[in-house]
């Protein structure tokens, strides 16, 4: 899977930008705050009409356009190459009511939904904030485990945006309820308004349980491989789904936390079935009505699970070095993009902003010679040093000023 061309319109700090893109490795050096990590943002953006920094969407548009433009927008258009023939992506940001924006998504000039455009382009991104995986919020997690599995499954997807729709609405009822104090009536007249909710809800989120079981499982597998080739000692990694309820049965009873490390072990082992999963959903909803309804809020479900990392059975989420805690994130976004390769049947794009910051000598090997596995690999340095001669050799060499970009080099075949 190529990326060809790169085309953007006030994005961010780029006001007009038509880069075509080589296979094989691109080495881009700039300056901090010049653009570079701005044009990794843009083309994950494309893979996942997600943006990887901006609370809002409207932050994309370049700053100036919103102050000159009376109707301000960016637009991002990629051609991609892929086995089955070649695509193009177009995203036009539009103002929106409100202050907010509005998207335009288009796949080969047809406009479609998101659900339509992500996937076409596969693409795994590593920024030094993805340290943040492991030391940050669940929510976190949550979000890169999303966005990984809605590239290559669109079955997940569908399942996912329908999910939050529902969890939206029961979430309403279980306000209003709780507003209106119609608890007791509730659960004294088994006339149960949340039935048809807790239905829906356990189909949707039964699909995402399983899914992310089954990725984790895979992802554990190939995350062990990369950490032992980045690590200085034989440590051992691991990676844990925990769940926020036992899809076993098994009562849990606080619901504010997802299951702990030794809680979620036994049923880690057991590959359970989606109506299986469904039906335990369902039962601790039930358990959990009475709490839900005083709180006006869905306590258990998806939307409120964890992954555990653990290097020789130490919670990286809470101990561990900085440095093995990089060494963990690193080797999660590389078992990510063999995992894209086992399910897609092609590399994904991969793209490593300023990845050796931090890494020692031996890393940065490591680093180089893995891009070697992927079709396409986008790497940003603030130090043409920080990779090897033989590496730039053969490497696309680009400068990046002020959001212009310069060809510095050309790749030695």
């Amino acid at each position: 899977m190529v990326l060809t061309r790169l085309s953007l319109n006030n994005f961010r700090n780029f006001v007009r930008l038509a880069l075509d893109l080589p296979a094989g490795p691109v080495l881009l050096r700039s300056d901090n705050a010049q653009g570079k990590t701005n044009l990794l943002e843009a083309i994950y953006y494309l893979a996942t009409t997600r943006s990887t920094f901006a609370r809002a969407e409207r932050q994309l548009v370049n700053w100036e356009a919103m102050e000159r433009d009376p109707l301000p927008f960016a637009r991002l258009e990629g051609h991609i190459r892929r086995n089955s023939g070649t695509f193009q992506i177009d995203i036009t940001l539009l103002p929106g009511e409100k202050g907010t924006v509005r998207k335009e998504m288009r796949l080969n000039g047809v406009k479609k939904r998101a659900l339509d455009v992500v996937g076409q382009l596969n693409a795994v991104i590593f920024l030094p904030e993805d340290i943040e995986l492991l030391t940050g919020s669940p929510s976190a997690r949550r979000r890169y485990l999303d966005a990984t599995l809605c590239q290559i499954d669109p079955n997940y997807c569908r399942a996912l945006a329908q999910y939050n729709k529902v969890l939206s609405q029961r979430n309403a009822l279980l306000k209003q309820l709780a507003e209106q104090g119609g608890g007791k009536v509730l659960l004294s007249s088994g006339d149960d308004q949340l039935l048809f909710w807790d239905e829906q809800l356990a189909e949707q989120g039964a699909t995402l349980i399983v899914t992310r079981q089954e990725a984790i499982t895979e992802l554990d597998h190939l995350g062990r491989d990369r950490y032992r080739l980045f690590g200085e000692q034989p440590e051992v990694f691991r990676l844990h789904y925990a769940p926020s309820f036992d899809p076993q049965h098994r009562p849990l009873l606080d619901y504010q936390r997802p299951l702990s490390l030794e809680e979620l072990l036994p049923s880690a082992q057991t590959q359970l079935s989606l109506a299986e999963v469904a039906e335990a959903f369902k039962s601790h909803l039930r358990q959990a009505r009475r709490e839900e309804i005083a709180r006006g809020v869905t306590v258990v479900g998806p939307h409120r699970d964890d992954i555990h990392f653990t290097v020789d059975g130490v919670d990286m989420t809470l101990y561990g070095s900085r440095g093995q805690q990089r060494t963990t994130a690193l080797a999660l976004k590389l078992a990510e993009v063999d995992l894209m390769h086992e399910v897609t049947g092609e590399t994904p794009l991969l793209l490593l902003d300023d990845v050796m910051s931090e890494l020692d000598a031996r890393r940065r090997a490591r680093v180089m010679g893995m891009v070697d596995g992927v079709e396409q690999a986008i790497l940003t340095t603030t130090d043409w040093v920080d990779y090897t001669d033989e590496f730039r050799a053969q490497a696309h060499l680009l400068q990046i000023t002020a959001a212009e970009i310069e060809v510095v080099g050309t790749r030695q075949v």
